[in-house]
């Protein structure tokens, strides 16, 4: 449960040129850089309930691990996809609906700060959240 609490963004790393492989164009990828995330986590045993606050939308899911969900990314692109817990990672590979391509996020706890890390099409990117 190490993932419960409510999370903010502190910084990203490379974030702007994964938007750039994912196709997101210019405009929403400078605004997407600023969006301001808080993510609020609440695990029950396999299941997860997770809140994403930001500048540009509030949307809930929920997810059992290791079950295909369909999810929809801040700038309309439709995902299908599971996450799973590998250790103390949270691991979701994602197929994208348009292209087939695959996107890969983990999730995991290191220090005081939650990281996210991105890769599609081989670029990878890391977003860092504080408990807040």
């Amino acid at each position: 449960m190490a993932f419960n609490g409510t999370w903010k963004i502190d910084r990203n790393e490379n974030y702007e040129k994964f938007m750039e492989a994912m196709g997101i164009g210019m405009m929403k990828r400078k605004l997407g850089a600023h969006d301001n995330l808080k993510i609020t986590i609440q695990q029950n045993g396999d299941k997860f309930n997770i809140k994403e606050h930001s500048n540009f939308r509030n949307i809930e899911i929920e997810f059992t691990l290791g079950v295909s969900f369909d999810y929809s990314l801040a700038d309309g692109t439709e995902l299908s996809g599971a996450w799973t817990l590998e250790g103390n990672k949270l691991v979701a590979t994602f197929t994208r609906k348009d292209n087939g391509k695959v996107l890969k996020a983990t999730r995991e706890i290191v220090g005081d700060e939650l990281v996210q890390t991105y890769v599609y099409e081989g670029v990878e990117s890391k977003r860092f959240f504080k408990r807040g």
